[in-house]
């Protein structure tokens, strides 16, 4: 879209181009977290924003993030939403400092998706054997793990080097192999490739998509040491407090970092044992496999100096790095290959983003409406949440068309065969 004035809802008076602000004013009669923004008056911190439809609110959080002190950039992602101190779909490269809650409670929160060996046509005529591999061999939900732990290799890692880390190393252990509630999933659909892409042929081809965290681990770590950094920083006004950053060169700092690398690895362990799992039950041959995480925080090079990149709910999108972007269960993800755009500091979408709260999504729709729009798209669900409707959901294909210039889609995924956490009390 042309340029125009953005509502001046956050502090700034903004100009969008084609979805990113250009240039932007500070509006003195604006208080919400005046002492840490008005410093950014003179400086104009760089940042832009992808999508036009972002609610104040969000705008109101990106706002507080950019204020800080210790923030250097800023971009937010078109699927962008509400969430704890950063909304989710923000990134924040910031200087020397990590912030917990801008990493996510759910530290590492990733996809995976492994492209099979079998025929589509085989899926498609032995539907149950896969539908019934998927309920045996998935556990969703908080607090759930499975009746006997699984081995996997991150367990032999260090968890002693720090009290909290060494208190959950058991809690881990039991819960490996298992996905969380919310929008975390499993499930079968098809890929279909338009030219020969990584390492495949052109064609329709099976494929197995997952989408989950670091579990109870990661949730407990990230509320450990964001009470640590908001003792640290009593100074910040209440409304931008889930910002609290550590000090990289603190004691802190280094402990959460080292934890969160570990979470980062347990996370990945994870998704590696739920495959090996239902594929491993199955017979299925991987072929390809490409995974993301998009919880997490790194140490890159931004505009010639190293700084800490936040990216809660953002999708890393560096020139040539592979990435899966989901929709919601009734709607398609995409493979995509990143462009390397600086402005969005490499970054992308994680997915469609939620367009109404779990509650409205709650009161608004019945199970009947769910059954409805997936049988009109032949999608077969064992369980799910309503507050996972595909309703509550913005359109992906908007999503990705807002983001045409950070990524190359290289691929489609259509699900066909999806299992998420039941309703509460089922």
């Amino acid at each position: 879209m042309g340029g125009s004035d953005f509502p001046l809802i956050f502090g700034y008076r903004m100009n969008i181009i084609n979805g990113v602000i250009s240039n932007i004013s500070f509006d003195p009669e604006r208080r919400i977290s005046a002492a840490f923004i008005m410093r950014k008056t003179d400086g104009k911190p760089d940042y832009g924003i992808w999508g036009s439809d972002h609610p104040d609110d969000v705008l109101v959080q990106f706002e507080g993030a950019l204020g800080l002190p210790v923030s250097v950039k800023g971009a937010l992602m078109a699927d962008a939403h509400l969430g704890y101190g950063l909304p989710i779909g923000g990134v924040l490269a910031t200087d020397n400092a990590v912030i917990p809650y801008a990493v996510g409670v759910d530290i590492a929160c990733r996809m995976k998706m492994s492209i099979l060996s079998a025929s589509v046509e085989k899926f498609q005529t032995d539907g149950k054997t896969y539908g019934h591999a998927l309920e045996r061999e998935t556990c969703f939900g908080v607090g759930k793990q499975l009746r006997r732990s699984k081995y996997h290799r991150v367990m032999d890692e260090d968890w002693s080097f720090c009290k909290p880390v060494r208190s959950l190393k058991d809690k881990a252990a039991r819960q490996l192999g298992t996905s969380g509630s919310g929008n975390h999933f499993a499930e079968f659909g098809i890929l279909t490739l338009d030219a020969p892409e990584l390492g495949l042929p052109p064609g329709k081809h099976l494929a197995f998509l997952t989408h989950s965290g670091s579990r109870g681990a990661g949730a407990s770590i990230a509320k450990h040491y964001s009470g640590i950094a908001k003792r640290k920083h009593p100074e910040l006004p209440r409304e931008i407090n889930n910002l609290a950053w550590l000090d990289m060169n603190s004691e802190d700092g280094i402990e959460y970092w080292k934890a969160m690398e570990l979470m980062g690895r347990y996370a990945s362990a994870n998704h590696e044992t739920i495959h090996d799992a239902v594929l491993g039950v199955l017979g299925e041959r991987v072929v390809a496999t490409i995974e993301n995480h998009h919880n997490f925080a790194w140490k890159e090079t931004v505009d010639n100096k190293e700084l800490i990149v936040h990216r809660k709910g953002a999708t890393p999108a560096g020139t040539g790095t592979l990435g899966v972007i989901p929709g919601s269960m009734a709607s398609p993800a995409f493979v995509v290959r990143g462009r390397g755009v600086q402005r969005s500091i490499c970054s992308a979408a994680h997915g469609a983003g939620r367009k109404m709260s779990r509650n409205a999504a709650k009161k608004k729709f019945r199970m009947e409406d769910l059954e409805r729009v997936l049988g009109e798209k032949g999608i077969t669900l064992i369980s799910a949440g309503i507050d996972e409707v595909p309703m509550a959901y913005k359109d992906i294909e908007t999503v990705m068309h807002q983001q045409k210039d950070l990524v190359d889609i290289i691929a489609r995924f259509d699900p066909v065969l999806v299992k998420m956490a039941p309703s509460k009390g089922k």
